[in-house]
């Protein structure tokens, strides 16, 4: 997606330019992360927060530094009253791509939070919708604005660990059951005949995902071949909390990618790239890379970070390269299609699994599973394929 830079009038070349008038539209959360970070990029002279959409208002605890921005929980209004160039989404999932239009019909430029859409057919409908009213889409995969992934892929293209086998990633964490009662849509794959598709692969592990097929170079949908699920839960929710997805690109790469909400103990989150003379590893959250080829010894380090409204705010104003524009997200999309599309999550049985005590909750916590995921990012596999004793009991899904 290419927009033209910013031709507020009154900023003529060389001068300063007014701040991008931004609206937040969910700011509770996982949204304030985002309003932190808008207070970042005003005290940049970057941007000025001039509304937040929140179905309540929030107090001024809350709004701590920022004044008394309007406030509304009709995005439309608002966007039209404030005149906002940007809106954030960070929203539920199954109402991104209504927001994302509401906005784009007036003309805002857009940050959407990952997952973008709850199917394949919403994110199209955002996408085409997007484009048609001419404006800019950034999809929020803070891991794809690391400068370690075009770093890897140089590394890739040259050579350095020979011809390219696969991509595997793996994501362990923990997550108590107050995490799936936090809000309507947690832990659901629909609600009533909406889809919301929340499970470990599709939004909170979502970035290894993505980061996997940024690395294998296939982020649009047309890259993937076909897509293996196996989806299961140990909680008591509608939705996957440890389930793995292995893919095949039209390159002929494999890419999986194992995850679990349920781990004995958190860990990063990290990819690695498996080649016929060495491997990379990159734990995304840290913007680490770890170098292991054949004649040399172990290669690390650590990356820079662009930040994805930050890359917004100069494509605007520049013209400079959108890092996650939605066409960049469609093989992701392929994978969440697969996911939704899939069978129900597989319930483990009992003694596949043991309660303890979480940080504000009971957990559960599926033996073994640390040790799984990793063997599954190693060997690309799925868990159906490795030694765990509920294996047999798990339902592959395959899409094309």
């Amino acid at each position: 997606m290419s927009t033209a830079p910013d031709t507020t009038p009154g900023t003529a070349p060389g001068t300063a330019r007014e701040p991008f008038p931004v609206v937040l539209a969910g700011a509770r959360g996982h949204g304030r992360s985002h309003l932190v970070n808008i207070r970042r990029l005003e005290r940049l002279g970057l941007v000025r927060l001039a509304g937040i959409c929140e179905l309540r208002p929030l107090d001024a605890q809350e709004l701590d530094g920022f004044g008394e921005p309007e406030q509304s929980d009709d995005l439309g209004a608002l966007l039209a009253s404030t005149g906002a160039r940007i809106a954030v989404v960070c929203t539920p999932i199954q109402t991104h791509t209504d927001l994302a239009l509401i906005a784009a019909r007036h003309g805002a430029h857009l940050l959407l939070e990952k997952p973008p859409a709850p199917s394949y057919a919403e994110f199209r409908r955002m996408a085409d919708g997007v484009a048609a009213a001419g404006v800019a889409c950034q999809i929020g995969f803070q891991s794809l604005g690391s400068h370690a992934v075009p770093a890897i892929r140089r590394l890739i293209e040259e050579g350095a660990i020979g011809e390219l086998l696969g991509v595997g990633g793996a994501g362990a964490w923990v997550r108590d059951e107050a995490y799936f009662r936090r809000a309507p849509w947690a832990g659901r794959r629909k609600i009533g005949t909406v889809d919301v598709v929340d499970g470990a692969l599709t939004n909170p592990l979502a970035h290894a995902v993505a980061t996997a097929l940024a690395l294998a170079g296939s982020t649009r949908a047309e890259d993937v071949e076909f897509i293996e699920t196996e989806l299961l839960r140990a909680n008591a929710i509608e939705s996957d909390d440890t389930s793995c997805v292995r893919l095949l690109t039209t390159r002929g790469t494999q890419v999986s990618v194992a995850a679990t909400l349920c781990a004995e103990t958190s860990s990063d989150p990290y990819v690695v790239v498996h080649g016929s003379r060495g491997r990379i590893t990159f734990w995304y959250k840290q913007d680490r890379v770890l170098l292991q080829r054949a004649g040399h010894g172990p290669e690390e380090s650590v990356h820079g970070l662009t930040d994805l409204l930050e890359n917004l705010v100069a494509h605007l104003a520049d013209g400079t390269e959108l890092l996650v524009p939605p066409e960049a997200t469609g093989a992701f999309m392929r994978v969440v299609e697969a996911v939704r599309t899939a069978p129900d999550p597989t319930e483990l049985p009992a003694d596949a699994w043991h309660s303890e005590p979480g940080e504000s909750a009971p957990r559960r916590v599926v033996h073994g599973i640390g040790g799984l995921v990793a063997a599954s990012a190693d060997t690309l596999s799925l868990y159906s394929e490795l030694d765990a004793p509920w294996a047999p009991l798990t339902a592959k899904a395959v899409s094309r």
